[in-house]
């Protein structure tokens, strides 16, 4: 058993985003990476972390690209806000099956397959130690799957949001199409900001800024990073204050 005295965090709010569930397929779940994504967040089971967790869902639908189409964007956006109740269910199987008590609440009520989200409820939940997946966004269109983790961060009153990604953190551009992007192991709010940097869209930083919250962006497809992160070890970028 490892020393719980070397979690630099007590309570986290993991963001994941769909993508990161699809692996190589083009599109929906692949099961390989859920248990993968599974394997890594049971890694912490030692330490007594606290995790929350929020999922995207443009694995399956971006409102976004839909409304850019041509449809309702209001209606785009419950699309999307659905498809991350799916993720949910499917991250919630893959933990389950792993021994890890989960539970799923929903910002739109769908009491059948989930809880509504309740904050109280869920801070319980957290404090006897199961997992909380917060599906559905924020509940209102025109927001994105950022703004609603950095929301339900401080509603929980996390330690600090863990942006898991597929590069090793925040670069000055993006590393796979400039070979002289810079990454950056600490930055501020405004600079990312003002750099127009795509860690989270602008009202998410907004947010985390105006609320003190720390962000931590890490790359999720190397083994060991979300433990690494939470035992305090330089990874990834750091964006505060």
């Amino acid at each position: 058993m490892a020393d719980k005295k070397k979690a630099a965090y007590r309570r986290i709010l993991l963001k994941l985003s769909g993508e990161a569930l699809q692996g190589r397929q083009s599109s929906g779940v692949d099961p390989e990476v859920a248990n993968y994504i599974a394997d890594e967040i049971k890694s912490l089971a030692d330490l007594s972390i606290q995790i929350g967790i929020v999922i995207g869902g443009g694995n399956i639908f971006r409102g976004i690209e839909a409304s850019a189409k041509g449809m309702d964007r209001t209606t785009a956006d419950y699309m999307g806000m659905l498809a991350t109740v799916i993720n949910s269910l499917a991250l919630q199987s893959a933990l389950e099956a792993r021994g890890l008590a989960t539970r799923v609440q929903t910002s739109i009520e769908m009491r059948e397959i989930a809880e509504p989200f309740i904050q109280r409820r869920a801070m319980r939940h957290l404090e006897k130690g199961r997992v909380v997946i917060f599906a559905g966004g924020t509940g209102n269109p025109y927001f994105s799957t950022d703004t609603a983790a950095c929301l339900r961060a401080m509603e929980i009153r996390a330690d600090v949001i863990m942006k898991a990604t597929k590069v090793d953190g925040v670069f000055s551009a993006d590393p796979v199409k400039d070979k002289s992007a810079v990454m950056f192991e600490k930055i501020s709010y405004i600079e990312v900001l003002t750099k127009n940097l795509k860690v989270m869209d602008s009202t998410a930083i907004t947010l985390c800024r105006d609320n003190s919250l720390p962000i931590i962006v890490f790359n999720l497809q190397k083994k060991g990073n979300i433990r690494g992160v939470i035992c305090g070890k330089k990874i990834g970028t750091y964006v505060g204050e």
